[in-house]
C-alpha cells in the first residue's frame, strides 16, 4: 500500500513539475503565442479591384476611413454603407445618426456623394447588413466587393458574407483595418483587445449554430 501511495505520489508531483514548467514556457513565449493565434484568426484577403466597398456599421472611428482611402485608391467605383438602427442618444437628437455621420465622413475625405450608396433598413448585426448587400448585389449584378472592418472582425465577417452571397458567386475580399488596439502584435496588452478577441470568438461560434 505504502509502495503504491508513493508512486502516485511522483506521478502528481510529476504533473504539478510540467505544468509549471508549461506555465513558464507560456509566459516567456507569449508574445509570439498571443500574435500567432491572433494571426491565425485574422482574414486579410488581398486587396484587388471591386464593384464596391462596403462599410458596416458599428465602427464610424475607422471604417468610413479606411474605405475613403480605398476609394482614393482607385479599389472600387462606389461605397455603400447601410443604415444603421439608432441607438438611444441618436434617437433623442442627442448625435447624428450613423448613416449620417458615415456620409460626412466620406464627403469629407474625398468621397463624392454620387459614389455612395446607402442600402438597408434599421440593420442591427452583421447578418442584417450581408442580407442588405445581398439584396442590393441582386439588383445590380456586381460581382466583386472588398469589406474593411477590424481585425477580429474579419472572420465573422467572412463567414456570414460567404453564405449570404452564394448563390450570387459574389467574390468576397475582407481587409483588417487594424486599430491601434486592436493590432495582433498587441492584443491582449490591453483589457479592449483581450474584449474584443474574445466577444469576436464567442460571436463567430453563435453565427455558425444560428445561421
Amino acid at each position: 500500500m505504502l509502495a503504491f501511495q508513493n508512486r502516485w505520489l511522483r506521478r502528481i508531483a510529476g504533473c504539478l513539475i510540467l505544468g509549471c514548467v508549461l506555465l513558464l514556457v507560456g509566459y516567456v513565449f507569449r508574445a509570439p503565442l498571443l500574435t500567432g493565434l491572433a494571426e491565425a484568426w485574422v482574414v486579410n484577403d488581398p486587396v484587388t479591384k471591386a464593384d464596391a466597398i462596403v462599410i458596416l456599421g458599428g465602427g464610424p472611428e475607422t471604417r468610413p476611413f479606411a474605405a475613403a482611402k480605398l476609394y482614393r485608391n482607385g479599389v472600387a467605383p462606389m461605397v455603400i454603407y447601410t443604415d444603421v438602427r439608432p441607438g438611444p442618444a441618436e434617437e433623442m437628437g442627442i448625435t447624428p445618426p450613423e448613416r449620417e455621420l458615415t456620409r460626412r465622413i466620406l464627403l469629407s475625405n474625398g468621397v463624392p456623394e454620387t459614389a455612395m450608396t446607402l442600402i438597408g433598413t434599421n440593420v442591427a448585426s452583421t447578418y442584417d447588413e450581408s442580407r442588405a448587400v445581398r439584396t442590393w448585389v441582386e439588383k445590380t449584378g456586381a460581382k466583386t466587393i472588398i469589406i474593411p472592418t477590424d481585425p477580429f472582425h474579419t472572420r465573422r465577417v467572412r463567414w456570414i458574407f460567404s453564405k449570404e452571397l452564394r448563390a450570387s458567386k459574389t467574390d468576397i475580399h475582407v481587409v483588417p483595418i487594424n486599430p491601434v488596439r486592436d493590432r495582433a502584435d498587441n492584443w491582449w496588452r490591453h483589457e479592449e483587445g483581450v474584449t474584443a478577441f474574445q466577444n469576436e470568438i464567442i460571436k463567430y461560434v453563435y453565427y455558425r449554430f444560428e445561421y
